[in-house]
């Protein structure tokens, strides 16, 4: 299914959208998965005659969903890593809306947008969005993904948004989130609570597809919401999925 889009929608010229159609073709997205929140994503299967510390992980593709649009953002209280700050929603109350990203640093996908993540949500930031990135990946799976690592990332990309450590990960629970990079774009009317009226993919960029990484999807909901324009509610949602791996 398509969504035709006007050509002049993105009225604030921001450098990630660019429009050569009036038509933008819409296909499933593909992301690394959030592991151990109850969704059993991986399964974990010993083979015969092999080493007991060989296992293989089976693939699947499970397509991002738990949330609707108008979903309120929920509650947290999270650390920051790099500066110990605890962060909370009400620290963003004063903003019109409020971009949440679900992050990590292992997952190649976040890898292969990360620049343009920093570009994008620092355009915006100086355009009066909010922006907090979440990882809640667990460090018995991935210690890569630990607060120290966290910190070393978010120095070394200069992340203008805190990086938040969801340790229990019930923050992610919460907001149903279940791969990286996972995007939910909420907005605020007045004394309102955020509602969501994003949860789609950054844009077709994929990290073997060749396609150039514009931000153009998630760059045109922003510049919809801090526009005062409706986001359309057909969205490309977000793939968790798990390549066969060996251990």
């Amino acid at each position: 299914m398509a969504l035709r889009l006007r050509p002049n929608i993105f009225s604030v010229g921001s450098p990630f959208v660019q429009f050569g159609s009036s038509a933008t073709a819409f296909s499933l997205s593909q992301a690394c998965s959030v592991p151990n929140l109850g969704f059993h994503p991986l399964r974990l299967q010993r083979r015969k005659n092999l080493s007991p510390t060989t296992f293989f992980v089976r693939a699947s593709r499970t397509e991002s969903k738990g949330v609707t649009l108008g979903f309120r953002a929920p509650e947290f209280e999270l650390p920051e890593p790099l500066t110990g700050k605890v962060w909370t929603l009400e620290d963003f109350e004063a903003y019109p809306a409020l971009l949440v990203m679900f992050l990590c640093n292992h997952c190649p996908f976040v890898k292969h947008l990360k620049k343009d993540i920093v570009k994008l949500t620092k355009f915006f930031m100086e355009k009066g969005l909010a922006v907090v990135a979440i990882s809640s990946n667990s460090v018995a799976t991935h210690p890569q993904d630990g607060p120290e690592f966290m910190a070393e990332d978010a120095k070394l990309f200069k992340y203008p948004f805190p990086y938040l450590y969801d340790e229990s990960q019930d923050v992610a629970r919460d907001f149903g989130a279940v791969c990286t990079p996972e995007f939910f774009l909420f907005k605020k009317a007045g004394r309102r609570p955020f509602e969501l009226v994003y949860h789609g993919q950054f844009d077709d960029s994929r990290p073997s597809n060749n396609v150039p990484v514009t931000g153009r999807d998630l760059g045109l909901a922003i510049d919809r919401v801090l526009s005062g324009q409706p986001v359309p509610s057909v969205q490309k949602p977000s793939i968790k999925w798990h390549p066969g791996k060996k251990f």
